[in-house]
């Protein structure tokens, strides 16, 4: 009988701990929002509209900062036709998030993972990672790190791909 319990708790501990570090994968419904600190006096998006581009940035990535003038062109161009961009700082410091997000000053929202708690959710593998999702909220495609034109080409051709769906 002891073994039957030892087993059972034994499996019980790895589904957990499995659950635990489950990292947000493509076609998984991407994780809520809330409890995150606006950044720039706007909420997020929902997160079911038709086309949504969650980013995750510090204020100590270089590629990061080179991504946020793609951004804001993406989002420009893009905004109209359904885009919504949020922009996800996880720096520990609230004053080094905020500083960074004054300097560079967005057109789109920004929110303050403080605690990391949605960083560790997700299982972010690097700065930046950007994640496209569909009008369901599901991530559809992933894009880690930020290469100049090379990103921006691809995050072009996966926003074009998902907007074209949702017509």
């Amino acid at each position: 009988m002891s073994f039957r319990i030892n087993a059972l708790l034994l499996l019980v501990v790895l589904v957990a701990s499995a659950l635990a570090r489950a990292e947000v994968k493509l076609g998984d419904v991407f994780p809520a929002m809330s409890g995150l600190t606006p950044l720039s006096g706007r909420e997020a998006p929902s997160l079911k509209a038709r086309v949504v581009l969650v980013d995750f940035w510090a204020s100590w990535c270089a590629p990061c900062k080179a991504s946020f003038p793609a951004m804001a062109k993406l989002y420009a161009e893009y905004r109209p036709r359904g885009l919504q961009i949020v922009a996800v700082g996880i720096d520990e410091n609230p004053a080094q998030a905020t500083a960074f997000w004054k300097k560079m000053a967005p057109p789109f929202p920004g929110l303050h993972d403080h605690d990391q708690s949605l960083v560790r959710q997700v299982l972010v593998p690097t700065m930046p990672t950007s994640y496209l999702l569909d009008g369901a909220g599901r991530v559809r495609f992933r894009h880690e790190g930020f290469r100049g034109a090379a990103s921006e080409r691809e995050l072009r051709q996966h926003i074009e791909a998902l907007l074209a769906e949702s017509r």
